[in-house]
């Protein structure tokens, strides 16, 4: 649900509606311009009818986004999350579009799917980009003529699914290398947004902590410590790789082992901002292009520093 706390808008994501398949961080916050922007956007796309396509890095949140895209949304099915990834490459047909009885050995009934499953609802298949080829033309068809033909069955089954897509590739990328069908990526990129990474967010990394904190203190019963300064500093310099989901551990773990009322920078278990420093500049000269060395050379020249 969307609600205040700590006078900042929140996006959470209830145990309640937790599935099996998903891959999620679990909570947004919307204090950095950036995050206004996104929640703008989200609002305007929410109410349409056609498919969204999320991109963002892995551990941001996308399928907060797509959950709240489907509250926002007046379809009254279920909201099913699908992580394609975990789709079995033997049965996608099956797992995706339902089979009818006695299309399989021990199969009495017939199944739905998740696309059945998720009729008068949203569909959200997060990794898109990890289904198969033939699957992704199976599920352009469904999607434009609104029907399914499952496993075993004659005629084909009418469904009214709203899709709600993720990714953390660029997906233009994937076409250009005929590992993503076309058609498909057009239609999904009629509507888009783009969930920026933690670090790109850095007005939402103390309020999202703060969160954090609350939640795990009142979780273990223990009272809630002061982020320290120092701390806050370290937590907004940190390039957050693993995203939202990275700050929920690493807070988790803070609160588990400071000792007093506050939390202090060597209970975050983060590298100072220098050792991030020197190990990006150390990832750049022995892996980057001779025009990236080039430059940060010139660069650590002209400060001192070589």
């Amino acid at each position: 649900m969307s609600f205040e706390t700590f006078g900042q808008p929140l996006l959470t994501f209830p145990d309640a509606e937790k599935s099996p398949l998903s891959i999620r961080a679990k909570a947004l916050v919307f204090v950095d311009p950036r995050s206004r922007q996104l929640r703008e956007e989200l609002e305007h796309l929410a109410p349409r009818a056609i498919s969204v396509l999320i991109r963002g890095e892995t551990g941001t949140g996308k399928e907060l986004l797509a959950r709240h895209i489907h509250r926002a949304s007046d379809r009254s099915g279920l909201f099913v999350s699908v992580n394609c990834g975990a789709i079995s490459p033997t049965y996608a047909d099956a797992e995706l579009f339902g089979y009818a009885a006695g299309s399989y050995t021990g199969s009495a009934s017939s199944r739905a799917g998740w696309f059945g499953s998720a009729n008068g609802g949203t569909l959200y298949l997060d990794e898109i980009g990890d289904l198969p080829l033939p699957i992704q033309i199976k599920l352009l068809a469904a999607l434009e003529n609104h029907e399914v033909t499952r496993v075993g069955a004659h005629q084909p089954s009418p469904v009214d699914v709203r899709l709600v897509a993720a990714t953390s590739i660029d997906l233009a990328q994937a076409v250009d290398a005929g590992k993503f069908h076309e058609r498909l990526y057009h239609y999904l990129s009629e509507g888009q947004l783009e969930l920026p990474a933690l670090r790109e967010r850095i007005g939402d990394i103390l309020s999202l902590a703060e969160y954090f904190l609350g939640i795990y203190s009142q979780r273990l019963d223990l009272p809630v410590p002061l982020i320290s300064e120092a701390a806050q500093h370290l937590l907004e310099r940190h390039s957050w790789p693993g995203n939202t989901r990275e700050l929920e551990n690493v807070i988790h773990f803070a609160l588990l082992v400071s000792t007093g009322d506050e939390i202090l920078p060597e209970h975050l278990n983060l590298p100072p901002a220098r050792v991030q420093i020197e190990s990006q500049i150390k990832q750049i000269l022995g892996n980057g292009t001779a025009s990236e060395q080039q430059a940060l050379k010139q660069l650590l020249k002209d400060v001192g520093l070589m």
